[in-house]
Formats: structure tokens, sequence, C-alpha cells
């Protein structure tokens, strides 16, 4: 049992309850399931409040069940959201304009991606797999990784020298779900 575990444990085993600002991060925590396990994410409408809604949005139509890890750079990041597989798809929601703030692209950080157009993001979300600083305030920063590093570390790269980073036979999401309700 980790440490959050055991603290929400014992509040509720003496009748503490949950206050309102841990039942508000519940409902912003993210479950994104692979054939290697649970990845949590912690979403962060505080700093991306569109980019999160619509995030919570597709989650909750099912639209990432089955999707690709489509470009997985070792070091850098590993991409999904495509419905394309191949990056050159979004969902038919509109894209969000950008929501830059000041956090910083590091291990375990979730942001959007998006074409050269700061404003095009849409479904498409990265998943850093070591620090990124080229990418702060470049990108739109959603969330943070906040259990199972050790299960995006095992999203199939993409072969040495592979165009953009392109996975052949790639990895995928098999289910992701919001926290609440479960």
């Amino acid at each position: 049992m980790n440490r959050r575990t055991t603290i929400l444990a014992l509040a509720l085993s003496f009748g503490l309850g949950l206050s309102g600002a841990a039942r508000a991060q519940d409902d912003n925590t993210v479950y994104l399931d692979t054939k290697d396990g649970r990845i949590t994410i912690a979403l962060r409408p505080e700093i991306a409040p569109k980019h999160v809604k619509q995030l919570k949005t597709l989650i909750g139509q099912g639209f990432y069940d089955g999707l690709k890890f489509h470009r997985v750079i070792d070091g850098f990041m590993a991409q999904t959201g495509d419905p394309k597989g191949n990056g050159t798809g979004g969902s038919s929601l509109p894209n969000i304009p950008a929501e830059f703030s000041s956090a910083k692209f590091r291990r375990g950080t979730v942001g959007m991606a998006r074409s050269s157009d700061p404003n095009s993001a849409n479904s498409q979300f990265f998943i850093c797999l070591g620090d990124a600083s080229f990418l702060d305030g470049q990108y739109t920063a959603v969330g943070l990784v906040t259990d199972g590093m050790d299960v995006v570390d095992k999203i199939k790269k993409a072969a040495s020298g592979a165009p953009g980073g392109s996975v052949q036979n790639p990895d995928k999401i098999v289910k992701m779900s919001l926290a609440k309700g479960k």
C-alpha cells in the first residue's frame, strides 16, 4: 500500500471521510490501462481547464480505448490519442486554444500534442519519458503521472532511426477511465 492509500484508508476507518480537496482530486484522476499495467494521471485543471475538460469528455466517450502509442521516442516521450494511429488524426471536437503555463515538462509530465499551430491541440497527448525543458512554455501541460511510471517505461519504443519516432506494431491503450465513479 502506498502512502496516499494508507492515509485515505486511515481517514475512512476513523470516520473522517474525505475532504473537499481530496474529492476534487479524484474528479481529476485518470486511469490509463495498458497490457503491462495501470498508469495513474492527475489532471491539472488549474493550469489547463479547457484541455482537461476536453480530455474528460473524450475519456467519458471511450474515445481513447484501443488507440495506439504511435510515436514513442526513448528518453523523450510516448504519444497517443490519434484514432488514425499515425499522428494526423483527432477527435470530432474542436481544437483547443493554447493554455501555456509555467509548468515544467519533466519525466512524468502529460502534455497535449499539436501541430505547428499552438492552437491546434485536440485529442493527442504525450507522457514525458525524461525531462524535456525545451517544451516549457511551448506546449500545454495537462497532468502528471502519479503512479505507474514503470508501466510507462514498458511502452514499446520506436526503433532507432525510425522516422518521427514511429512505432511498428505499437502498444495500445486498453482502457482509459476517470477514477470518479469507479
